[in-house]
């Protein structure tokens, strides 16, 4: 039997005589019944849902915060999805809430919590987007300054809303107590009024309806003073009451899982916060530190001491920054607070992003900076934002991996080229750079035109010693060569340059430095001690062993008696006698043939066919170093000036590789040696107008196509369009005409 059936038996009891004061007590329980649904099923949900907006809220932030620490963009757009949808999740609550409002405070809150949200995930947004623009430092300042401002502010709307709808629900609770109070007492009166015979019933009633309303009612202002959820109301029957105690135990069940998980939540943003290996501060006008900074700035500055503390002591005192730059970092910080963005925009650039600080014991750090500005709605730049990294680790492997590699790199170089060829290298460096030193060592007159020709000497034997080291693709030591190489050219260019003895010594010592770090590693790193087999041959000749065992065996076998056969073996061993000592061309010029592919590319040409015809001859070995010095610089300029391009060649009916070829041959007594490229050839309308511009040439001198012809091997002389990497210093030809004369 339900309360209503047991109420309906009680008015029947009393003989319809009470029916108008029994109807009036049934209408007072059915009010007090409604008063329990409204707190039960309205009130106290409504208010639950407000706690759980606080939830939303927070998980809203963490999604946040998880994509300004997304590792790629994949990440970043996921988490604006998830973001997206927490967002339509908040405004229905907002708008239930709204619904479910009771007072115009209440309305007003929920307007104002809609409003304010619209701007918090605006800001949200622009986060994403500089995070999608690989601005993450941006979109962190962005997040501190901005989204934090609107989260807390929504907090707090939120958190106002919440006290009125507890507000509500304290009033409704009094008011459900004042029915229950008058319902008790309308009871009584019927119970009193219906003669003692059904005080029975009545007392029946009062110990199911009003003993567990009221344990409901204590557990409710227990719950709501003490903000304890692990309280329950025990249920002991399954009708209107025990549902209602069954739905109320429910809900603060939910609240209690709510609470857990915010609470949860909260902790690990505040670790976080609390742990994030990165300095963070701002500056304040008057160039402050404003007190809010993060917790590892004090581990990175080794100082508590930061608060309020002026910008310039505190980050770069003891810094490596002279005056000037300590200047300019306050000015520009005092006068970008308070003004436009764009004026930090147009100063940005003085602001340094890396310095290197001296801490108390003489220890130094290298401090990663970067700088950003926080701004209002107009624009206007209300501080400074610095982010400090400690990158003096980082930059101390960085630096340990580049010599490294550039060790191995170099290794890399020397073992592409065999022992007696690097040798012959190094020889061959050492004696030009030598030869320089001593010449700059004894230039004391400074006559001008003297110097021209010493300044042209010393540039020859430069570019030789780099056209050398690119030739072995000793890519360190060209570098270095090719700066030492420009301070000849700018005072072959310019006599008027002053003349600095010293800074010339310098740079020519840099070479030498880098010539003895290549000789140093070939022989302390790999082991390949002096020139090899085949070297030292102006002292020593070597052949195999077979060949002069051939040798003594003919002769011991050759029959005396016979003139012819005596010839014969002679004519022999003098021959084998006399290729003593000697090498093929193609031999001797063998890295500097090997190196022309990859000139070719770098000059974007095909490689070119290239045929040495020696006709059975063969060279000393001493000539070597002459040759491979004269044909580097021919070779190079054979395919830098003589042969197109690809394209070019294919519309003139050539193969797209051009081809080189050198014949070796004996005229009237003399060695000739023939270098033939089947490329454009010489302009010699375009020689002459270079002559005529530099002052070879007069201008009503008249020269034969020879004389014209002769004049590329001038000093400085060149038709490059342009200066690179491997032409327009005019120096090849120049070289070239510099050995033979030499020699």
């Amino acid at each position: 039997m339900n309360i209503r059936q047991r109420i309906t038996l009680l008015v029947i009891a009393t003989f319809l005589t009470l029916a108008f004061v029994g109807g009036f007590a049934v209408f007072q329980s059915r009010a007090s019944s409604s008063e329990v649904r409204t707190v039960t099923e309205g009130v106290v949900p409504s208010a639950i849902a407000s706690v759980e907006l606080v939830t939303q809220l927070k998980n809203v932030q963490i999604a946040t915060m998880e994509m300004v620490a997304a590792p790629d963009k994949a990440t970043v757009a996921k988490a604006k999805e998830e973001l997206a949808a927490r967002k339509t999740s908040l405004e229905l609550a907002l708008r239930d809430q709204l619904q479910q409002a009771s007072t115009q405070a209440q309305s007003g809150l929920v307007k104002q919590a809609q409003e304010s949200l619209i701007n918090y995930f605006d800001a949200i947004d622009q986060t994403a987007k500089f995070m999608l623009a690989d601005q993450k430092v941006m979109a962190e300042a962005f997040m501190s300054a901005t989204v934090d401002q609107y989260l807390n502010e929504q907090a707090g709307i939120i958190e106002t809303l919440q006290i009125e709808k507890r507000r509500s629900k304290d009033e409704a609770i009094a008011n459900m107590n004042r029915g229950l109070a008058t319902t008790t007492q309308t009871l009584l009166f019927v119970t009193v009024a219906a003669v003692l015979a059904l005080t029975g019933m009545g007392v029946m009633l009062y110990r199911q309806i009003i003993i567990p309303m009221s344990e409901m009612e204590t557990k409710m202002t227990e719950i709501a003073t003490s903000q304890d959820f692990s309280h329950r109301v025990p249920v002991n029957r399954m009708d209107e009451i025990g549902r209602s105690l069954t739905a109320f135990n429910t809900m603060i069940g939910k609240i209690e899982q709510s609470t857990d998980l915010v609470k949860q939540k909260t902790a690990a943003i505040r670790a976080m916060l609390h742990y994030i290996p990165q300095g963070i501060l701002t500056v304040s006008p008057g160039n402050r530190v404003h007190p809010e900074y993060s917790s590892y700035l004090e581990s990175i500055l080794e100082t508590t001491d930061i608060a309020d503390r002026a910008l310039m002591e505190l980050v770069f005192a003891g810094s490596n920054l002279g005056p000037d730059a300590l200047s300019q970092i306050e000015a520009t910080c005092s006068a970008c607070i308070g003004e436009q963005a764009m004026n930090f925009e147009f100063n940005s650039h003085l602001l340094p992003a890396e310095i290197e600080k001296r801490m108390a014991d003489g220890r130094v750090k290298v401090l990663d900076i970067s700088w950003s500005p926080i701004t209002n709605d107009d624009d206007v730049v209300l501080r400074l934002m610095l982010c400090l990294w400690d990158v003096t680790e980082l930059r101390s492997l960085a630096q340990e991996a580049s010599a490294q590699k550039r060790e191995l790199a170099m290794i890399g170089e020397i073992l592409a080229i065999n022992q007696e060829k690097f040798y012959s290298f190094i020889a061959g460096a050492r004696d030009f750079l030598a030869q320089n030193k001593a010449l700059l060592q004894a230039d004391e007159r400074g006559d001008p035109q003297s110097r021209q020709s010493l300044v042209a000497l010393l540039f020859r034997n430069m570019h030789t010693v780099k056209g050398n080291a690119r030739t072995y693709g000793l890519r360190n030591l060209t570098n270095v060569v090719h700066e030492t190489e420009q301070s000849y050219m700018e005072l072959r260019t310019d006599p008027s340059l002053p003349w600095d003895a010293g800074k010339l010594l310098g740079e020519l010592d840099r070479v030498s430095l880098s010539v003895e770090e290549y000789a140093r590693i070939n022989e302390g790193k790999l082991g390949r001690k002096g020139p090899g087999r085949r070297g030292g041959v102006d002292r020593f000749l070597l052949i195999q062993k077979d060949r002069v065992q051939e040798a003594l065996d003919m002769l011991e076998k050759v029959d005396d008696s016979s003139l012819d056969e005596l010839r014969i073996a002679l004519a022999s061993v003098r021959t084998r006698l006399q290729l003593i000592g000697t090498e093929r061309l193609q031999d001797m010029l063998s890295g500097v043939i090997e190196s022309l592919p990859s000139l070719a590319r770098e000059l974007g040409k095909e490689a070119p066919e290239v045929l040495i015809e020696s006709n059975g001859l063969v060279v000393k070995t001493q000539a070597a170093e002459l040759l491979r010095n004269v044909f580097m610089h021919l070779y190079r300029n054979a395919l830098d000036h003589g042969l197109e391009a690809a394209a070019q060649r294919i519309e003139m009916g050539k193969s797209a590789a051009g081809n080189i070829s050198l014949r070796m041959g004996l005229e009237a007594g003399r060695l000739c040696l023939r270098l033939v490229d089947d490329g454009r050839g010489l302009s010699l309308s375009e020689i002459l107008r270079k002559a005529s511009a530099k002052g070879l040439v007069g201008a009503d001198q008249q020269l034969s196509a020879e004389q014209t012809a002769q004049l590329i091997f001038a000093p400085g002389f060149t038709t490059a369009q342009q200066l690179t990497e491997v032409s327009g210093r005019g120096v090849g030809l120049d070289a070239v005409k510099g050995f033979l004369a030499q020699e």
